[in-house]
Formats: C-alpha cells, structure tokens, sequence
C-alpha cells in the first residue's frame, strides 16, 4: 500500500468528518474522470462537445475536472454528445 493510500486509511480510521468529505470528494472526482476518459475514448476534443452541447470549451472543462456541482441532466445531455450511455448504480458504501 502506498503512504498516501496509508496516510488516507489512517487518517479516516480516526477522523470521521475527514473520512466523509474524502469519500465525497473522490465520488465527484472519478465521475470527471470518466466523462473525460468517454469524451477522449470518443475521440472528441471539448470543443467539439461544446459544439454539441451548444456550450463553451470552459464549461466543459469545469464539468470534467469539478464534477461536483453538475446536473444529472447535463451528464446525459454529455454522455448523448459522445455517443454513450448513462448508467446509474447505487451500492452500498459501508461494505454492509
């Protein structure tokens, strides 16, 4: 295990705010991640979904590396602009 995976482990075990604040930061950072990896997988630049979602490059950007605050609605209206699908699944995130 790496020290940041150690350091992130540890530092959740007894901080239990730290805990729920990374799980949510990383939730919304794999979502960028797998907006832009479909978009490049497309073989689309951000202009060219910007043109699609009739939008700016920047609003694009925003979208793939602050996932946090976008709409549900938008990251269809994406997923259409590069020719995939939105799949939702809820799992249970306590392991129980």
């Amino acid at each position: 295990m790496s020290d940041v995976k150690q350091y992130i482990q540890k530092r959740a075990e007894r901080d239990v705010e730290f805990s729920e604040s990374y799980e949510v930061g990383y939730a919304n950072f794999k979502i960028g991640v797998i907006l832009r990896q479909a978009r490049e997988a497309a073989g689309l630049t951000q202009d060219q979904v910007a043109q699609k979602l009739q939008t700016k490059k920047s609003a694009i950007s925003r979208i793939e590396n602050h996932a946090d605050d976008v709409r549900l609605s938008t990251i269809r209206r994406y997923a259409d602009a590069v020719g995939a699908s939105l799949q939702i699944r809820l799992a249970n995130s306590r392991g129980a």
